[in-house]
């Protein structure tokens, strides 16, 4: 399968890009970014887009793809509704609007979070908003879409951006995984779930941690 990747150079993109290289399944992977990745691959290729608003203009390069993994996003520190609406709903949404017109036969996967709040009503802001980016992605006329809520995910081997407070998750995921099964997966998972939701679907457009957990092995 072919696969576009948004995020690269984040946490999660990171880790689903180098997932998708070794996977024997994906046999090319496009990254959109808006600046380049120092990583070089034979299945890799780049697209480097300074303004995602302006993606219908790269039509010819997002057409035959079986995927998209959404994986860039903001973080809600900071953030008042209005300005994390506008970096989240408004950044995600027209992109995937463009998508879907170009190949509505594509999956559409984004990596939203664990307890988004899919009634758009809840006291958590950052909920609120990706809950109501999720259910406008799931309006779009794409093959399938899928919203993804992972917790803590435990860093592939080889990844580079990775925040110091993660590499202190990291080294007590032992106990994470006992007491908190629910709320860690591996990055591995993550990536292995999405490539399983592509070639194979899956019986729900949300996957919590339980669930991408279960796709990976599918």
């Amino acid at each position: 399968m072919k696969i576009i990747i948004t995020g690269a150079t984040g946490l999660v993109g990171e880790g689903v890009l180098l997932v998708c290289l070794e996977n024997q399944v994906v046999k090319e992977v496009l990254i959109i970014s808006r600046k380049p990745l120092t990583l070089t691959h034979e299945k890799l290729k780049e697209l480097i887009v300074e303004d995602f608003a302006t993606i219908k203009n790269y039509r010819q390069d997002l057409e035959n793809y079986d995927g998209c993994f959404f994986c860039a996003g903001a973080s809600a520190v900071g953030e008042n509704e209005e300005s994390f609406t506008r970096k989240t709903f408004g950044f995600v949404v027209p992109f995937a609007e463009i998508l879907s017109q170009i190949n509505p036969a594509m999956t559409f996967i984004y990596v939203s979070g664990n307890r988004t709040d899919s009634t758009e009503k809840g006291k958590a802001m950052w909920a609120r908003v990706k809950g109501r980016t999720e259910n406008a992605l799931l309006k779009l006329s794409f093959k399938a879409v899928y919203n993804f809520r992972p917790g803590f995910m435990k860093p592939v081997k080889g990844q580079k951006n990775v925040r110091s407070v993660y590499r202190i998750f990291e080294v007590l995921s032992p106990l994470w995984y006992l007491l908190f099964p629910n709320w860690i997966c591996t990055m591995r998972e993550v990536g292995l779930a999405m490539i399983n939701c592509v070639s194979k679907g899956y019986k729900a457009p949300i996957l919590e941690v339980k669930d991408i957990k279960s796709q990976a092995k599918s």
